[in-house]
């Protein structure tokens, strides 16, 4: 019995030595990893505190530098060098300092701020399972964000401001159930905004700021959560982005929107900031903006927002700063706004106010209303509604078109009629071979000299080198895939000059050479117009053997804001187009048929025409996609076969 409990007693002894001598290996583990780290980050000054014995669980923790320690391991590392540092010397190597991250396994939070670390972000930074928050702010990192991203589940806070990070924000962002934090501010991404935004629920701040994101802001309504918006200097657009209503901060400056402030703004009682500034709103100044609750800071400055004040207006005392600057205001400023506190700061200069100071004459704010659509507050008496006057164009276009094809018929009818009595002495043949008049092809001429103000801005067609479409897709990275047809694969693509474009790619067989296709190019570079996706040029890619025609690539104009139907199929958008958008989109597919049809020589018949055809531009102008190319008409045997 005496000997069986010393046996007992002996071997809980030797299981707590093990486990004192294991928990001790794990912890000099530990030590040796960020002793390597400081190494690695050719020991910064914030690190100057670790040797070889120091007791880093137990270290003192400062704004600078924290490590948390959770049972001998660390679960927090929080490491912010200096302001603008420098990058780190020619040497280091992100792969092997991510390989040295990996190897602390329980760590929830990673904070490596301005610490001069340079290269493309490695995916295996996925191996730390565990993290909760990431912020590698004010650094030199760059390339996409690694697709092994996603398998960070447990994400709840991503910090990528102050980088060089490009291309396209990823459409995996669903992948982050329980993200609160994302925050990519002062980066070069280039992209639209996925719609796997509106999945994040739990998402409380959305900073996006500079960079060159475009298009529309996908609809945000489902982020209840959402507190703070910041999108400024970027290329948004045209509309008003659907939003929340909890939320705090609202900045949307410098970006392309052109559509009116929705009236539920003015419900946002949380709100504090909004900045609309340098766009291009429309429409009245919801005026108790003013008087919000929570609102300290209010800039509607660089817009054409309309709308009368008054000097009883109420406003919150709380307000701080007011930018109604360069707008087409009109009336008297509030006198809750002429305070003359030195903590407020108000300017309203360039409007049509009744003050003095630096404003336009009434009728200059009158002109830019009615110039941007929008009549003023005083003439509403006079104004025909939209639907009114939509018919009314539609009914007056169809009748006019109406009148001169009948009127057409007539004179053809009588031209016949006197041919047969008196038959011609010379006969003229001009272009026989495809039997088109003179007149047909001076009619054609005309349209094609009027249509060219509807494609201003759009480089010449020309010949693009085979490095150029290599480097605009980003050697056809899966990311500019845009989709596949019958016609070859569809890639987005950026041009050097910072153009965006579409790419169409066939493969050939060896049947063709550049000879059978040349007698197209000049044809093609014709398709040019306000309503027709223009072409901008083409490259061809042969067999060195030969010379026959591997590949070809066209490259298109882009497109960004989608296809007609998905604005206006129920579900789709929050909002869909109005009733006069409706009617010009359907005038402008009218007018692309017609220059099709008309505006050049041959002309172009035989189009299976779509809804899904019906491109939108940022302006919402209807532009058809989908029209018979020659250059392409000899895929459909290369497809069929």
């Amino acid at each position: 019995m005496g000997n069986r409990l010393y046996l007992s007693v002996f071997l809980v002894f030797v299981t707590v030595l093990l486990s004192i001598f294991h928990t001790e290996q794990l912890q000099s583990s530990d030590s040796k990893t960020l002793l390597r780290i400081q190494q690695q980050l050719n020991f910064p000054p914030v690190l100057s505190s670790w040797n070889k014995n120091t007791d880093f669980c137990s270290t003192d923790s400062t704004s600078s530098l924290t490590v948390v320690c959770y049972e001998g391991t660390i679960t927090q590392l929080h490491i912010v060098g200096e302001t603008r540092a420098l990058l780190l010397p020619r040497n280091f190597s992100i792969d092997s300092f991510v390989r040295t991250l990996v190897r602390l396994p329980s760590l929830k939070v990673l904070t490596l701020v301005s610490l001069g670390i340079w290269g493309p972000l490695p995916g295996k930074i996925a191996h730390l399972s565990s993290l909760e928050i990431v912020n590698v702010s004010s650094n030199f990192l760059y390339g996409s964000i690694p697709l092994q991203f996603s398998l960070l589940s447990h994400l709840q806070t991503l910090i990528l401001d102050d980088n060089m990070f490009s291309g396209h924000l990823p459409e995996w962002l669903d992948s982050f159930p329980a993200l609160t934090v994302l925050s990519l501010k002062n980066n070069l991404f280039n992209s639209s905004l996925p719609d796997s935004l509106n999945s994040l629920e739990n998402l409380r701040i959305l900073s996006l700021s500079h960079n060159h994101f475009y298009g529309p802001v996908p609809d945000l309504g489902r982020l209840a959560n959402l507190q703070v918006l910041e999108l400024d200097d970027n290329a948004f657009g045209p509309r008003f982005p659907q939003l929340g209503d909890k939320l705090v901060t609202i900045v949307l400056r410098n970006n392309k929107f052109r559509s009116s402030i929705p009236d539920e703004v003015s419900s946002y009682y949380q709100l504090e900031k909004l900045d609309i500034s340098a766009n291009t709103f429309v429409g009245p100044f919801q005026l108790a903006l003013l008087s919000l609750p929570s609102i300290t800071y209010v800039n509607i400055s660089g817009n054409k927002l309309t709308g009368m004040l008054f000097e009883n207006l109420s406003c919150n005392p709380g307000l701080e700063a007011v930018d109604l600057s360069s707008n087409l205001l009109t009336g008297s400023l509030p006198k809750c706004l002429m305070s003359n506190s030195n903590d407020r700061t108000v300017l309203y200069a360039r409007n049509c106010l009744e003050t003095n100071q630096n404003q336009h004459a009434l009728p200059f704010c009158h002109t830019e209303a009615i110039a941007v659509g929008i009549v003023p507050e005083g003439k509403k008496h006079k104004r025909v509604s939209k639907e009114v006057l939509s018919i009314g164009i539609v009914c007056g276009t169809f009748g006019g078109v109406a009148i001169v094809a009948l009127l057409f018929f007539i004179i053809r009818r009588e031209s016949v009629k006197s041919k047969i009595k008196n038959p011609p002495t010379k006969l003229i043949s001009e272009n026989a071979a495809s039997g088109y008049t003179s007149k047909l092809i001076s009619d054609a001429r005309y349209i094609s000299q009027t249509m060219k103000f509807g494609t201003v801005g759009l480089p010449p067609y020309r010949v693009f080198s085979l490095e150029e479409i290599v480097a605009a897709t980003n050697n056809f990275d899966s990311a500019s895939f845009m989709g596949e047809g019958s016609q070859g694969k569809m890639h987005r693509g950026q041009l050097k000059d910072g153009l965006l474009v579409a790419i169409r790619s066939v493969k050939m067989n060896r049947s063709y050479s550049t000879q059978d296709f040349m007698h197209n190019i000049e044809q093609i570079s014709k398709y040019r117009h306000r309503h027709l996706v223009s072409v901008l040029g083409h490259c061809f890619e042969c067999y060195l053997d030969d010379s026959s025609v591997s590949s070809i690539f066209v490259v298109f104009e882009y497109v960004p804001n989608g296809t007609l139907k998905s604005w206006i199929s129920d579900g789709h958008y929050r909002k869909s187009l109005t009733w006069m958008q409706r009617i010009e989109a359907t005038i402008g597919v009218a007018k692309g048929i017609q220059f099709l049809h008309t505006g050049i020589v041959p002309g172009v018949y035989s189009n299976n025409l779509k809804i899904t055809d019906v491109l939108l531009d940022q302006n919402f102008v209807a532009k058809i996609s989908s029209y018979d190319l020659p250059l392409l008409s000899y895929t459909r045997k290369v497809w069929t076969k």
